[in-house]
């Protein structure tokens, strides 16, 4: 009997203790399921006419993330987190294209210290440009009509990359300061790389940041460097943001060098559980006539902090063969002008 009674004793104890330092250094599960379904089309220009319903994905994901008091003001952190297609599996179905998730933790996944200098990451992550430049999106840059259709070159600078090295620096008087490097395994007859860097301002209703961004080597003798400038300021219950940034790309012996500009107009107006969402993106080529013009326009109905119910509708209107098209789940071909509207849920934990 004493025997038993000193065995659960000592169980209790190590329980005890285990659960002491989960609460000590706390590691969180967290995610997101956002579904929509689209009605969408594509027409114009030379492709056939494309045109379909379906369901779509918006970044669902699911992840885990924690940290460690190393004492003295320094800790180490961790994140790994795993997107996921939450509409179809791998038996989708007859015609339909099976969605690979690539592995996991294929999103933002990382390990490192932070302190009182600020913070160092190891691991695969999105761009300061990315961060900095999407948060003024009032579509989340999860949507149809999201900043990545038209602006930030269609995307291109819209990045996560793998093989990362990032410096967070703290918040000094609401500025913030972050640097990227992807680490060049890939050299050989070209030197590929990623750097960047951002400088955001945040304080109160007022959010302002640049940002910079080197694509190097990404063909034989060929970069591109993009900047971008974005803002948002809140008044009352209207939230008014845009985005604005310039690209080039290096010419060749046979190919001209390419520079575009683009800007996104964004709106957000709360009232009570209801948000009214809108912006327009314009984007160009410089020296030639192609344009693209995208209008969007949303609602959405917050039943809670973690559920909502969310409809979209955009238009893309291309010249010349221009290629935006909707940031989320493209459809068509270059030059034509794809248009749809949306509705689902999103549910975060």
């Amino acid at each position: 009997m004493n025997k038993k009674l000193i065995a659960l004793a000592v169980a209790s104890a190590c329980v005890a203790g285990e659960a002491m330092a989960q609460t000590a250094n706390p590691v969180t599960l967290y995610g997101r399921v956002w579904v929509q379904y689209e009605s969408v089309e594509a027409k114009g220009g030379t492709a056939p006419i494309a045109r379909r319903n379906r369901l779509s994905d918006y970044s669902s994901l699911i992840g885990v993330r924690g940290t460690e008091d190393l004492g003295g003001g320094l800790k180490a952190f961790f994140q790994l987190e795993t997107a996921f297609p939450a509409e179809q599996n791998t038996n989708a179905g007859p015609g339909v294209t099976t969605v690979t998730n690539n592995g996991f933790a294929n999103r933002n996944s990382g390990v490192g210290l932070q302190g009182g200098f600020g913070s160092v990451l190891l691991g695969r992550w999105d761009t300061p440009m990315k961060i900095t430049q999407t948060a003024v999106d009032p579509f989340a840059d999860n949507a149809i009509g999201d900043i990545t259709g038209g602006t930030l070159d269609q995307g291109n600078f819209s990045r996560r990359e793998q093989n990362v090295i990032q410096y967070w620096s703290p918040t000094i008087a609401g500025f913030s300061a972050r640097l990227h490097y992807t680490a060049n395994e890939l050299k050989g007859a070209t030197n590929p790389s990623v750097q960047g860097a951002s400088l955001a301002y945040a304080a109160g209703n007022l959010y302002v940041a640049v940002a910079y961004e080197k694509h190097k080597d990404v063909a034989a003798n060929v970069s591109e460097d993009g900047q971008g400038i974005a803002a948002s300021y809140k008044f009352g219950p209207v939230k008014l943001s845009g985005q604005y940034g310039r690209y080039e790309r290096d010419g060749t012996a046979t190919t001209a060098k390419a520079e575009d500009e683009s800007y996104m107009l964004g709106l957000e107006w709360t009232f009570g559980k209801n948000v009214i969402i809108a912006s327009w993106q314009h984007a160009e080529l410089d020296n030639t006539n192609q344009e693209c013009d995208i209008g969007s326009i949303g609602y959405r109905y917050d039943f809670s902090r973690r559920t909502s119910f969310i409809t979209t509708y955009a238009k893309v209107e291309n010249e010349n063969g221009m290629n935006c098209t909707f940031g989320a789940n493209p459809i068509g071909a270059a030059g034509q002008n794809p248009q749809g509207v949306t509705v689902g849920f999103r549910h975060t934990f």
